[in-house]
C-alpha cells in the first residue's frame, strides 16, 4: 500500500494547490508578449507630426482605401497624438461618420479638441484612454489605425483584446510602424502579427508601400470569431 500512496501523492498535491490558489489564477497568466521592450510614449511638441509631405510619404489616402474608410464610417485613431490622421479621416467620413481620437496623453486630447474646433470638424470625439484600454464604445467602430504608436504599447495583447468589443462585423485594424527592437521607436512586423494572433485577430493584408525605405510596414487585421 505505501507504493499506492506515493503514486497518488503528486496528483493529490496538485489538486490541493488548485483549491488553495484557485484555478482561474493559473489559467490567466500574463501573456509572454506583455513583457517585451517598448518605447517611451512621446510627450514633446505635437506639431512635429504635421510636417510637410507626410501625406505623400505615407500614402495616407491609399491607407484609408484599404481600411475601407469612406462616407458614414466610424474610425478610431489609437495613439492619435496631434490628430494628424484624425482630421484626415474625419474629412473623409464626412459629418455622417465619426472619428474617435484616442490617446493616453491629456495634452494630446486638449490639442485635438482645439484642432477640431479650429478646423470646424464636429465629428471628432477625443478619448483619454488607459495604456491597455482604448475605452471605445461597444459596437461602434468600422476601422482602426495605430499610426507609429504600436511600439509604445506596453500591453499590446491586452489592448487589442479590449479593442474587440468596439469593433463592428468586418472591421479592419491597421498598424503602421517600423521594424525595430521595441525600445528604438519600432517593433518588428512579425512580433505584431504574433501578438495580434494571440489577442484573437488574423492578418488580412501586409504592405510595404507606406515609405520607400522598406523599414516601415502596414499590417491589416480582422477579428476572429473568438475575439469578443
Amino acid at each position: 500500500m505505501p507504493m499506492v500512496r506515493n503514486y497518488f501523492r503528486g496528483p493529490l498535491l496538485f489538486l490541493l494547490l488548485l483549491t488553495h490558489f484557485g484555478i482561474s489564477s493559473l489559467c490567466t497568466a500574463k501573456p509572454q508578449s506583455e513583457s517585451r521592450k517598448t518605447s517611451t510614449p512621446y510627450t514633446g511638441d505635437l506639431s512635429i507630426f504635421d510636417n510637410p509631405g507626410r501625406d505623400e510619404r505615407l500614402q495616407i489616402n491609399r491607407v484609408m482605401d484599404i481600411l475601407g474608410i469612406s462616407v458614414g464610417k466610424n474610425v478610431a485613431d489609437i495613439g492619435a497624438g496631434s490628430g494628424w490622421f484624425t482630421v484626415r479621416a474625419a474629412r473623409r467620413v464626412t459629418e455622417s461618420g465619426h472619428v474617435y481620437a484616442v490617446d493616453i496623453n491629456p495634452e494630446a486630447i486638449q490639442y485635438i479638441n482645439n484642432r477640431a474646433k479650429k478646423e470646424h470638424l464636429s465629428n471628432i470625439k477625443a478619448i483619454l484612454s488607459q495604456p491597455d484600454d482604448p475605452r471605445l464604445p461597444a459596437g461602434t467602430v468600422d476601422a482602426v489605425l495605430l499610426l507609429k504608436a504600436y511600439h509604445e504599447v506596453a500591453k499590446p495583447v491586452t489592448l487589442l483584446r479590449k479593442l474587440c468589443p468596439a469593433l463592428r462585423p468586418g472591421a479592419k485594424v491597421g498598424v503602421i510602424d517600423r521594424n525595430g527592437n521595441g525600445e528604438d521607436h519600432g517593433v518588428n512586423s512579425d512580433v505584431v502579427i504574433h501578438e495580434a494572433s494571440e489577442a484573437g485577430y488574423q492578418l488580412s493584408g501586409q504592405y510595404d508601400f507606406v515609405k520607400p525605405d522598406k523599414v516601415d510596414y502596414f499590417l491589416v487585421f480582422t477579428a476572429k470569431a473568438g475575439c469578443r
